[in-house]
């Protein structure tokens, strides 16, 4: 307002004798105006304002403004142009050069802030004090600080992907000290000499080379003037410069890395800083300190918990039922705070814990994310969480319906891009509740789950639900070590409705009543049930089987045969008041078969059938006339009115959700009925038929029962061909349900979205996903640091004089002894090495107790693992029993082959030596009687024998032991593994020159010399060994020993081929489209960067994308416009380039393989739709079901919104308009009425 007070006032005559005395007075700028009637004297009458300069401008005049900035004051012109015609201009202008306003720099943000002191008691203004703000410089692109600044309000929801995350929990930042210490990989810049001419990643840099340039005198030398304010920086807050990860000393020495762990940093030290050590001690129980700490704590739920009311007076949410135990414990842990895991049976009430921090967070003003595998899933909890909670929003793919409430329902994707672009909805997180956490086993999108866990932020609280698992403690001890917070386990397996299972063998009315009980309701399984069913089946396949001869029972059966087997069924439960009945059937098909096999029979009472009829009819009355007449609406309408309906994925998804929503016969997500039928328990699985897992079996036998309306389920097994076999059912019923297992795999979104961020790295996700777990990098750590220890204790070697070449020495032997021990194991793997090892071969024997002695082998032991060889071997009278001196820490028979020939008499010793102890195979054997010396010898062992001369057989083979011995006093010869043994591969090869290479070496070394050489070199062994050991554990704490590091190097080097990220590891613009695409990221990116998408018509390009969501064969050949043909050509070519690259940077999939997974299957179905063809017509187009039609073309509409995105961060604004109007064109009718649940 204070400007427009120059502005022109509205000049108004002077009242004349016929205006009346009214004035206008407008109050304030809301617009309201109040009349006056009694002016005061002398003063005008114009309208008046309470505004201090008058009234606002109304509307400005564009030509003035224009001629006002453009012509009048030309302050947007440059001034300080040298060129000849500006000089001109300047003169006409009448603008002063004014060089100042070349040095303009933005101001820095406020670095303080005026606070409040109040009286604490009563409240009243003391004082204003100044108070430093912190972090002022954050900002989301360049922090992952919860202190950052937010962004702007259009990127609060799903931020924005040139965003950084906020910091996952459990990874810490640095502190001020780790960022000082230098690491190996920096250097010291020398401000005067070879600086960088060209910064990292540009092709040009600067030229610095000394010109003559016109020095103006420095008026002020700026440096004396700084030189006085040294003290301002220290002023700078510390935890700014911890925050940005460059203090502003250090600055210049920090090379750009991407990575903490190249600046010398392990991110497992969180005990250096000082406040982390004061958190540790308090969330820790102060007892375990020492021991290694448990993250996941299970929760005992036997015990009643009788105190929960007074220890919450007033929960957030009450039920009108009684909490079963398991749901107190979990409301307890939720109250104080923790993380839960929660799992149990279908049926037993896991939704309690959700709805509990639902409501907490809506006590807290905080928001809880509720994430869901499946939309439908996401759907039905919304409808029901709405009309419990009513602050409730949805966002899946193509539904986003008020996304500022306090829960937020989504699926696991939407969550992931939220986490990595920095949402921020995250500030305000309390709970995430991940549903269905089993979920995590499937193959295609599990790896999404075990990112968006370790993305989370510190601050929010996990909740995991889960059907029951086996491992439920390994699984939350994972989330719990990589998240360092305990998190608590609450299982439980019983069910609120015991379950009862039955075989069936009837068939017609006269056997409709053979159902036998083979599990009761407290889990006993009754053989006598099992062998009743058999016999009942006997008795009627063995009339049948007589009069054929033949006795096979095949798996499948003939509908005819299904559809009295149904009949009889059904018949008999609803005589029983068994209904209603949920019954699954494995394939689609059969499931419609058996449907409409069924049309004889009448469920329902005719009140319930008009009820039926209106339902189904508001429910259709969204849909347009057309698709109101669809075969399979026609059809599903008269089943349901005689209460039957059919659910499977081929069915389209409004009539899903009308089943859902008739009580009568459904199958669905969240539907129990009294009665579970299985038609067989056989299922295809995409690559063959298989039994039902225990999993499987459990979660689907578990709709059986509606809690507080039957007492039991009934699970029903049909037998229609035969009874099952025993072992399978036990299998089923009683096995072990499925275990969570990692399917993390490296993703190139994933690699590019953490490339994005300097502070965050794909090693430190791959170190953290479930599947690297068993890392124990704790108990490592532990070890570590008492090995440097150790190190550090020991006496210092001797490497002086002669002693100098110790420790190559040292090196030579271990590599020797590696290479000589592969050797041996090849030998013995060989046949022809088994060969010569045999009785009666001499050997040549090198252990504790002997130095290359001579001995002959009298035995081998059969079992081919540990291989022992039981020989004589001749020693020194009185070393029998291998006192002797200690000589094999120097390995002297590695550089000296002088064979052992005793100094006084020759004695002998029998016994089993090891691999390692055979040294050499020498070409001679000798003749002996292995049973008579082995015999003699242990009788000669007995205390009472000890003294008798040695036998005829020993004293033989003594004598022509040592008899070589003294023939070859330098060295015998031996058989060569490669020329005698014939052991021809590369490996044997290779290794037997590189032994004869090393002995030559061994014996130039000096040390062996040495008079003190044995006790050096078993100093140099001490320490070596504790080395190495040091050298193992550090590798398997560092990434190199991280499963997936060698396919990520590979992916990097996918990437950087197609320029995705530069050498260094920066993102490029490839990449960042790249980022913005969930799956297949690497075709859709280079398809818009090669063009194939712009010059298509929008159903084209849609019909095109229809190959990234389409996963089925199709057996009908679509006919389609010559242009779509040359587009499927080119998304071919553009796949197969891709498929090569891949396959030559090491990635193992073939070319075939990776573009084998799209499909053109549903390209001419797609386009017609998006022309604006019916569906009814369409349906007739392909074999595939309708159902699975919706579900791809749902899926399309994603993938455009996708590419849309990406076509705008290009800058495509044509291609951005074409996939908006090809979403448009396939958004209509059937496909997209919008589910009833969000209604």
């Amino acid at each position: 307002m204070l400007g427009s007070g120059n502005m022109d006032r509205i000049n108004v005559p002077p009242a004349g004798p016929m205006d009346l005395p009214l004035s206008l007075l407008e109050m304030g700028c809301s617009g309201r105006f109040e009349l006056i009637t009694h002016p005061i004297p002398n003063q005008p009458l114009p309208p008046q304002s309470t505004l201090p300069h008058g009234l606002p401008p109304i509307s400005l005049s564009l030509e003035t403004e224009v001629e006002k900035q453009f012509l009048r004051d030309a302050a947007w012109l440059p001034i300080h142009d040298t060129d000849f015609a500006f000089q001109k201009f300047l003169k006409v202008t009448q603008r002063e050069v004014n060089v100042d306003s070349l040095i303009n720099c933005t101001p820095s943000s406020l670095h303080s802030d005026v606070s409040v002191v109040r009286d604490p008691t009563t409240g009243m203004l003391l004082d204003f004090t100044e108070v430093l703000l912190e972090n002022t410089s954050l900002s989301a692109k360049n922090s992952l600080s919860l202190q950052r600044q937010p962004g702007p309000p259009s990127e609060s929801l799903r931020g924005s992907n040139t965003n950084y995350p906020f910091l996952p929990g459990g990874m810490e930042e640095l502190t001020l000290d780790q960022i000082q210490k230098k690491s190996e990989l920096e250097e010291d810049i020398d401000f005067e000499n070879d600086l960088l001419r060209i910064p990292p990643g540009l092709k040009a840099g600067m030229d610095f080379t000394d010109k003559d340039a016109k020095i103006a005198k420095a008026e002020v030398n700026l440096m004396s003037l700084l030189s006085t304010l040294n003290d301002i920086t220290y002023l700078q807050p510390e935890a700014e410069e911890k925050e940005e990860g460059k203090g502003s000393k250090e600055a210049p020495k920090l090379p750009r890395t991407n990575s903490l762990e190249d600046l010398g940093i392990k991110d497992v030290v969180s005990s250096s800083t000082p406040s982390d050590k004061g958190k540790d001690d308090k969330s820790k129980p102060k007892g375990n300190l020492e021991e290694n700490k448990k993250w996941a704590i299970p929760v005992n739920i036997t015990s009643p918990c009788d105190d929960f009311y007074k220890r919450i007076p007033n929960p957030a949410f009450k039920w009108p039922f009684e909490l079963d135990v398991f749901q107190k414990q979990a409301v307890l842990r939720l109250e104080a705070h923790d993380s839960v895991f929660v799992a149990a049976h279908t049926s037993a009430g896991k939704t309690v814990v959700a709805e509990y921090a639902i409501a907490l967070s809506q006590k807290h003003m905080t928001r809880t994310i509720y994430t869901s595998p499946i939309k439908a899933l996401s759907n039905q909890k919304f409808r029901d969480f709405k009309n419990t909670f009513g602050d409730v929003g949805l966002l899946t793919g193509d539904v986003q319906l008020s996304p500022e409430s306090s829960c937020l329902i989504m699926t696991t994707e939407i969550l992931r891009s939220m986490l990595y672009n920095g949402s921020e909805v995250i500030r305000d997180l309390e709970w995430v509740i991940f549903d269905e956490v089993h979920y995590i086993n499937d193959a295609e999108r599990g790896v999404v789950w075990e990112e968006v866990l370790i993305m989370l932020p510190d601050h929010v609280s996990i909740i995991l639900l889960s059907a029951t698992v086996p491992n439920a403690l390994e699984f939350s001890d994972w989330i719990g070590r990589i998240k360092k917070k305990h998190i608590y386990v609450i299982s439980t397996m019983k069910r609120p409705v015991p379950l009862e299972h039955y075989l069936y063998t009837g068939n017609s009315t006269k056997t409709q009543k053979e159902m036998f009980l083979l599990m009761d309701a407290t889990g006993n399984f009754l053989t006598k049930g099992y062998y009743a069913a058999v016999d009942a089946k006997k008795e009627r396949t063995s009339k049948h089987a007589q009069s054929f001869g033949t006795k096979s029972t095949s798996h499948n059966t003939s509908a005819s045969q299904d559809r009295s087997v149904w009949l009889t069924l059904l018949h008999f439960l609803s005589q029983r008041q068994q209904t209603p009945v949920v019954a699954f059937t494995f394939s689609r098909t059969r499931c419609d078969d058996n449907a409409r096999s069924l049309d004889s029979m009448d469920m329902t009472t005719s009140i319930e059938k008009a009820e039926i009829h209106s339902f189904f009819q508001k429910s259709l009355s969204r849909l347009r006339g057309g698709d109101r007449q669809l075969p399979q609406i026609l059809v599903m309408r008269d089943l349901l009115k005689r209460g039957i309906a059919v659910h499977h994925s081929g069915i389209l998804p409004i009539l899903k959700e009308v089943l859902f929503a008739t009580e009568t016969f459904a199958m669905g997500v969240n539907m129990p009925a009294r009665t579970v039928v299985f038609d067989s328990i056989r299922k295809h699985d995409g690559t063959g038929f298989r039994n039902l897992l225990p999993g499987e079996y459990i979660q689907m036998a578990g709709r059986a029962g509606r809690r507080g309306l039957d007492p039991t389920g009934t699970v029903i097994i049909l037998c229609k061909a035969g009874v099952q076999e025993m072992s399978d059912l036990r299998v089923m019923m009683l096995g072990k349900p499925t275990t969570l297992q990692s399917q993390f795999r490296l993703t190139y979104t994933m690699i590019l979205n953490l490339l994005r961020v300097e502070a965050l790295r794909v090693t430190d996700m791959m170190r953290r996903s479930f599947s690297e777990s068993h890392r124990d990098t704790q108990a490592h750590e532990k070890r570590i640091s008492q090995l440097k220890k150790m190190v550090s204790s020991l006496p210092p070697l001797d490497t002086e004089g002669q002693l100098s070449d110790m420790l190559p020495y040292y090196h030579t032997v271990t590599e020797l002894r590696t290479t000589t021990e592969a050797l041996q194991r090849a030998i013995l793997e060989s046949v022809n090495g088994l060969k010569a090892l045999s009785v009666g071969r001499v050997v040549v024997v090198n252990n504790e107790q002997h130095l290359n002695a001579l001995g002959v082998i009298l035995q081998v032991s059969s079992d081919s693992v540990n291989r022992t060889f039981t020989a004589l071997v001749i020693c020194e009278k009185g070393n029998e029993e291998g006192e002797g001196k200690e000589n094999n820490n120097t390995f002297p028979h590695f550089y000296n082959t002088a064979l052992f020939i005793p100094e006084g008499p020759c004695s002998h010793t029998v016994q089993k030596l090891k691999l390692q102890d055979i040294s050499a195979i020498t070409v001679k054997t000798l003749k002996v009687i292995p049973d008579r010396i082995i015999d003699n010898y242990k009788k000669r062992q007995q205390p009472r024998f000890r003294l008798d001369p040695p036998g005829q057989a020993i004293s033989t083979a003594t004598q022509e032991l040592l008899r070589l011995a003294e023939a070859n006093p330098s060295g015998i010869a031996t058989l060569d593994p490669v020329n005698d043994l014939q052991l021809k591969s590369v490996d044997v090869v290779e290794d037997s020159m590189r032994v004869r290479v090393l002995q030559d070496i061994l014996r130039e070394f000096n040390c062996i010399h040495s008079p003190t050489f044995a006790e050096q070199f078993a100093r140099v062994k001490e320490r070596m060994s504790v080395q190495e050991e040091l050298d193992r554990l550090l590798f398997l704490v560092s990434d190199q020993s991280l499963s997936l590091l060698p396919e990520y190097h590979q992916r990097i080097k996918v990437l950087q081929s197609l320029q995705y990220v530069d050498s260094s590891g920066a993102v490029q613009l490839k990449g960042r489209v790249a980022c913005q695409i969930s799956s297949h990221e690497l075709l859709l990116t280079e398809l818009l960067f090669e063009n194939v998408l712009s010059p298509l018509a929008p159903e084209d390009s849609a019909a095109l994308l229809s190959c990234l969501v389409f996963t089925q064969n199709t057996q009908v050949e679509p006919h389609i416009t010559n242009t779509l043909k040359e587009g499927i050509d080119r998304v071919l070519s553009v796949a197969k380039r891709i498929g090569e690259l891949q396959r030559d940077c090491g990635i193992p999939q073939t070319a075939e393989e990776f573009v084998g997974q799209f499909k053109f299957g549903l390209t001419e179905v797609v386009y017609c739709w998006a022309r604006g063809m019916p569906f009814a017509e369409i349906a007739q187009l392909t074999d595939v079901q309708e159902g699975t039609v919706v579900r791809c073309i749902q899926r399309l509409d994603e993938v455009l919104k996708e590419v849309r995105q990406a076509a705008r961060i290009v800058g495509d604004s044509v291609l951005g308009s074409k996939m908006e109007k090809a979403s448009l064109a396939i958004r209509r009718d059937i496909v997209f009425t919008a589910s009833l649940y969000t209604h």
